[in-house]
């Protein structure tokens, strides 16, 4: 079986003369699973996530991503690996434009890969966000408004994962609760293997079939876990 993503001794390193982000990182994680990459605030979680996606570039080692590496693909192949491996950030239209309605937000993601096969209409119901929001803007979204609207536009591309920074720091403490339950649903209707990089440990472990941590740009410990129903 080909792993979902596999990396092989990985660093990262941003400055000569300072410790690395992610100094030779490896593990392989099954193909249509739930995991998860955990640490605290600096560990290298976002990092790692943001070469998985090839949104960075390593500074040695290597990333394979459904059995392909790619930085070694052409621009337009790259592209459409990407659409199909969807990051949604921990500030979710942090990258938008803000003059963008959140209909325009979605829409945008149609130009980097194919429509996802459920209309608007069912995709608004599997995020669950009112047709209303669509004509609004990012600064009249809540922070549970605005990571559904991020959602939304991750899955109009069909992605074959999805991965989720710091899901749960874009929502306030009262509705915390709310979202993992919400996520784990989404995930079950759309059969969407998910990765979590987040320093929730305790709820991501409870629901991941495996766990990375990382302390310092390195791993610290590789846990697989029982397949979930």
């Amino acid at each position: 079986m080909t792993a979902a993503v596999e990396v092989r001794d990985l660093t990262r390193a941003f400055h000569a003369r300072s410790a690395p982000a992610l100094a030779g990182v490896s593990f392989a994680i099954d193909d249509g699973i739930v995991f998860g990459i955990v640490g605290a605030s600096g560990s290298g979680k976002s990092t790692l996530a943001r070469l998985i996606v090839a949104l960075d570039r390593p500074t040695s080692g290597t990333v394979s991503v459904a059995g392909k590496d790619p930085f070694a693909l052409r621009a337009g192949q790259l592209r459409r690996l990407r659409s199909r491996f969807q990051l949604v950030f921990q500030d979710p239209l942090g990258a938008a434009d803000p003059r963008w309605t959140a209909r325009q937000t979605i829409a945008e993601a149609l130009a980097l890969g194919p429509p996802a096969s459920a209309g608007l209409d069912r995709l608004l119901d599997l995020v669950q966000l009112p047709a209303a929001v669509l004509d609004r803007r990012p600064h009249a979204l809540s922070g549970g408004e605005r990571q559904r609207v991020a959602l939304g536009r991750a899955l109009m591309t069909s992605p074959r994962l999805l991965l989720l920074d710091e899901p749960l720091a874009a929502v306030d403490v009262a509705r915390r609760q709310e979202i993992l339950p919400y996520l784990d649903r989404l995930r079950r209707e759309l059969a969407l293997p998910t990765l979590y990089v987040t320093h929730a440990v305790e709820e991501i472990a409870a629901r991941a079939e495996a766990v990375v941590a990382l302390d310092e740009g390195r791993v610290v410990s590789f846990q697989p876990q029982p397949r979930l129903s």
